[in-house]
């Protein structure tokens, strides 16, 4: 690139273009104009506008999710930046790597009664692991070249504020690539790993409890699985990590998965955790010897009592454990309780999942969409009643799931299918919402519409927040505003230039799904939903 001068907008394109960022989510706003000009100039990096902040940082989180690739929101100056924090809050707990670039007031005005500002660096404090304000033109490559690795390599959320007037400033400064970075050359021998599987072979009861950060490894974590004699759980997130058929998936653990594991985690002896930092509450065995294998260390030990934490990644240590095993004598006794256990749930899941009756028992949808949805699908996961049926009743093959892990905010879902759908547009994305879920970003149907993103979006309409009400009966409390006043959602669908089914009966379920799905537009599909009780609920 030749020496000359860019706008600060400009540079801030060039440099995001150079890290591999192919589209920024926003809402166009006052501060933020100089961008936006920049922008409207050029086509390496797509503008996507949506209809609220919160939806661009919900899209940037779910890209990061999906790629692990530096993803990019953007908002105006006081409103428009606190609209953000909601998707920054998600990205943050569940360590993605989004940077959000937000407006300030003009450069003299920063700290004054100027309308909207905020500092905004307070703001951003308690998801961004660095914020800064741009105080100069000629500091802007350092600043978001800082930004931009920071995230990159920490797995976190980073802000840049940009005042006003310096979008549209020159500088001579020139763009900086993201450093090279090479995965997977940790030194690892089997021998710097006998101290693992020293305690690995102690094991009478073994288990493994497989995240995203084994998605590279599901062969590995299946053949150690069989080696070791182990009982293998998922997190939802890793759903599709094995085929539901795989001999030693137990399925998933905690609100949600196969009620006959929680017991035989509780009793296990050595447990390795491949890629993952998620244990749910109240399952973690009070004898057990734990191991933990992460790239990032400041995952080892998150409120788990691991007795050794291996910094590197999974695909890497696994064929070394299992290498270390050889001669290992698996104890069949166990073997045989964790098959039984997995039997067992079969027969009841197949069971629930044949209910009969309108309006429509969760666990028949979720069987419907297991035998309609592609294998490959992305699924992107509202928060609440439906993310536990799907946890509970869905049988996986390859899907991909998309859904907001520890933030767990309603609203993720639509969002989350749109992102999944500009970056993946030859897969098949279903997102699966509550009608509670879907109101919070309702308007955004014809940011779909505006783009041509053919996703599908079944709706789990029972006209209530269900896990709230479950959770008030539970604790034996009176309730109060769990009701939802409903729209027509296939009447709101069309006037956005949606597809849209009704579906009142179960009889009717698999075919309108079927024809639902094979529409190359955005469709949804309105379950009349019964309100049953998750049967896990505590």
């Amino acid at each position: 690139m030749e020496n000359s001068e860019r706008t600060v907008a400009e540079l801030v394109l060039d440099q995001l273009s150079l890290f591999g960022v192919k589209r920024i989510y926003g809402v166009v706003g006052d501060a933020i104009i100089g961008l936006i000009d920049a922008l409207a100039k050029q086509d390496q990096i797509q503008f996507i506008a949506v209809k609220h902040e919160s939806t661009a940082a919900f899209m940037a989180s779910a890209e990061a999710k999906l790629t692990g690739r530096l993803a990019v929101c953007t908002a105006t100056m006081g409103p428009g930046a606190a609209n953000l924090l909601n998707g920054l809050g998600d990205a943050y707990a569940d360590k993605v790597p989004v940077l959000a670039i937000t407006g300030q007031a003009p450069t003299e005005k920063i700290g004054t009664e100027f309308p909207q500002y905020v500092d905004q660096q307070e703001l951003m404090k308690p998801f961004a692991s660095f914020s800064a304000n741009l105080a100069s033109q000629d500091a802007i490559i350092e600043l978001l070249h800082r930004a931009s690795c920071k995230s990159v390599e920490q797995r976190v959320v980073t802000h840049l504020s940009i005042p006003k007037d310096l979008f549209m400033v020159s500088s001579l400064k020139e763009p900086r690539p993201l450093p090279k970075r090479i995965d997977g050359v940790s030194y690892f021998t089997k021998e710097s790993l006998i101290e693992a599987t020293s305690i690995m072979k102690t094991a009478k009861r073994p288990m493994i409890l497989a995240g995203s950060g084994a998605a590279a490894a599901s062969e590995e974590v299946e053949m150690l699985g069989e080696m070791w004699g182990a009982g293998i759980l998922t997190s939802l997130g890793e759903k599709g990590l094995l085929d539901e058929s795989s001999p030693h998936l137990l399925q998933g653990i905690g609100e949600g998965g196969n009620p006959y594991a929680a017991d035989i985690l509780k009793d296990a002896d050595v447990v390795l955790l491949a890629g993952t930092a998620w244990w749910p509450e109240g399952y973690v065995p009070s004898d057990a010897q734990i191991i933990q294998i992460d790239t990032h260390f400041d995952k080892i030990e998150k409120s788990i009592p691991v007795q050794l934490g291996i910094t590197g990644s999974t695909e890497e240590v696994l064929p070394l454990l299992r290498e270390g095993l050889q001669g290992f004598s698996r104890a069949e006794e166990w073997v045989d309780r964790c098959l039984k256990a997995k039997q067992k749930w079969a027969e009841q899941n197949e069971q629930e999942g044949n209910s009969a009756g309108s309006p429509v028992h969760p666990s028949r949808i979720m069987r419907a969409l297991e035998r309609t949805v592609d294998a490959d699908a992305i699924l992107a996961v509202d928060t609440g009643d439906g993310t536990v049926w799907l946890n509970r009743n869905f049988r996986q093959k390859q899907q991909k799931v998309l859904f907001s892990g520890y933030w767990r905010t309603m609203g993720f879902g639509l969002p989350a299918a749109m992102a999944a759908k500009l970056e993946k547009p030859e897969k098949q994305v279903v997102a699966i919402v509550g009608d509670g879920g879907l109101q919070m970003t309702l308007a955004d149907l014809t940011t779909a519409t505006r783009y041509g993103l053919n996703i599908t979006i079944i709706v789990l309409n029972n006209g209530s927040l269900q896990m709230e009400r479950d959770k008030i009966n539970v604790m034996d409390k009176k309730e109060i505003g769990v009701d939802l006043t409903n729209p027509d959602f296939v009447k709101i669908a069309e006037a956005c230039g949606w597809k849209g089914f009704h579906v009142a009966t179960d009889q009717e379920l698999e075919s309108m799904l079927e024809t639902a799905l094979k529409i190359k537009a955005p469709t949804l599909v309105d379950i009349q939903t019964s309100q049953a009780f998750f049967p896990e609920t505590n």
